[in-house]
């Protein structure tokens, strides 16, 4: 695909896990989830972005770990191309309630769940990057050695 005239996007993700869940981000109207984060403003660092966007959407302090990958996917949205640069992080955010229980979302365009850390889960989650679903147990035993293009 060529990025000619395309969105590209850096942005930082992270990956929160927890009693064998994984926090993930949706729309309030669903239909696909996200690991949380976003993006990367003007002289702000990957992990400077992903503390503050967890500020932003879940109202808690955290705390962005270990550098885990760094993917590239392209898609289309609303007729337009897009291209994502998701730098991803472990994620901490210690005073988040344990799964089962309901997550808060200071924005109210999104919510956020603990879903099972499995494949059949993150499939039926809708997780995209659809890559994640298989790529993220890899990323987590080896941090920082991947690259992933899609």
């Amino acid at each position: 695909m060529s990025y000619e005239n395309a969105n590209i996007e850096t942005i930082a993700r992270g990956v929160c896990i927890r009693d064998g869940h994984i926090l993930l981000c949706k729309p309030a109207k669903g239909g696909r989830a996200y690991l949380p984060g976003g993006h990367i403003e003007f002289n702000e660092t990957g992990r400077q972005a992903l503390v503050r966007e967890v500020k932003e959407e879940l109202g808690l302090d955290s705390t962005a770990g270990d550098f885990l990958a760094v993917t590239e996917n392209t898609f289309i949205q609303g007729g337009e191309r897009h291209c994502e640069i998701n730098l991803i992080f472990r994620l901490d955010v210690p005073t988040l309630p344990p799964p089962p229980a309901a997550l808060p979302a200071a924005e109210p365009w999104i919510t956020f769940a603990w879903v099972p850390f499995d494949a059949p889960s993150l499939k039926a989650a809708n997780l995209l990057p659809a890559h994640l679903i298989d790529d993220l147990p890899t990323y987590l035993a080896t941090p920082g050695q991947h690259t992933a293009e899609r």
